[in-house]
C-alpha cells in the first residue's frame, strides 16, 4: 500500500489514475477490465480502503453508462438477478466488516480465479439453451453481491449470467449498466456508515481522479463499437484471465 494519511506518493497517483481510466473503459462496455482497476487501486491504497475510494468513481461511470446504453437495457434479465445480488451484498457487509487485510486480499484473489474458471467452463459449453431455473440466477446473484461488496469484483459473475442469457453486446452492456448503478447505490450507505471507507479525504482523492475516468469512458465507447459479437466474448474471457494472474502476483 502506497497511501498514508499524507499526500499519496507519485507511484500511488499513477496507479490510481490508470485504475480510474480502466474503470471508465470498463463502464463503457469493455467488461473484464474491472479486475485491473481493483488490483491497481488495492496496490495504491490497500485492498479494503480502495473499495471506498472506488465507490464514487464507479457511480460516475454507472451514470454515463445508463445514459448511453439505456435503450439496450433488458429489464427482465436484470430483475432475475437483482434481488439475489442485494441479498449477497448484505451477506458481504457482515463478512467483510472486520476481515483482516491479508485475508481480504487472499479472498479477492480466490474470487477472481473461481470466476475465471466458471467463465471458461460456460464458454466451452455447446448448448444454446438459456438457464431458466431460479437457482442459477440465485447462485450467481448471491456470489456477485458478496463479491461486489467485499472487493468490487462482481463483474466476472455477472458476465457469466449475461453470457448464459445469450445477450448481444449492446444489451449486455446496457443491462449490466443499470444493474451496477442500482447495486452501487445500495452499497453506498454501508461504505459510509458501517465500514467507514468513504470520508472527506477519500472524496477529495476522487475529485482528482474524475478526468481519467471520463477519458476512459470515451475511449471505451469508441473501442466497443469496433468489436464484433464473437470477439467481444473472447475479450471478456481473455482480460479476466490476465487480470487473475496480475492480481495473484501483485
Amino acid at each position: 500500500m502506497l497511501y498514508t494519511t499524507s499526500e499519496p506518493s507519485f507511484t500511488a497517483w499513477i496507479l490510481a489514475a490508470t485504475a480510474a481510466f480502466l474503470m471508465g473503459t470498463s463502464k463503457a462496455g469493455l467488461k473484464g477490465l474491472s479486475i485491473f482497476n481493483v488490483t491497481l487501486m488495492a496496490l495504491a491504497f490497500g485492498a479494503k480502503e480502495s473499495t471506498g475510494i472506488l465507490m464514487p468513481l464507479l457511480l460516475i461511470g454507472d451514470v454515463f453508462a445508463i445514459i448511453y446504453y439505456n435503450r439496450h437495457t433488458q429489464w427482465k434479465f436484470l430483475l432475475k438477478i437483482l434481488p439475489w445480488m442485494i441479498t449477497g451484498i448484505l451477506i458481504g457487509v457482515y463478512i467483510g466488516k472486520d476481515l483482516p487485510e491479508t485475508e481480504f486480499k487472499i479472498g479477492m484473489a480466490i474470487v477472481i480465479f473461481i470466476s475465471l474458471g466458471l467463465l471458461i467452463f460456460w464458454d466451452k459449453r455447446k448448448s444454446a439453451a438459456v438457464p431458466a431455473h431460479w437457482s442459477f440466477s440465485g447462485l450467481i446473484g448471491i456470489c456477485a453481491g458478496i463479491c461486489t461488496m467485499i472487493g468490487n469484483l462482481a463483474g466476472a459473475f455477472t458476465n457469466i449470467f449475461f453470457l448464459a442469457m445469450r445477450l448481444p453486446k449492446n444489451e449486455f452492456v446496457g443491462t449490466a449498466a443499470w444493474l451496477f448503478f442500482i447495486t452501487n447505490l445500495f452499497k453506498l450507505p454501508f461504505h459510509l456508515f458501517v465500514w467507514k471507507t468513504i470520508s472527506t479525504e477519500t472524496l477529495l482523492l476522487d475529485v482528482k481522479l474524475v478526468p481519467p475516468v471520463v477519458l476512459g469512458l470515451f475511449v471505451g465507447v469508441a473501442v466497443v463499437k469496433r468489436i464484433n459479437e464473437r470477439n467481444y466474448k473472447r475479450f471478456i474471457l481473455a482480460v479476466t484471465a490476465i487480470g487473475a494472474v496480475a492480481f495473484l502476483f501483485k
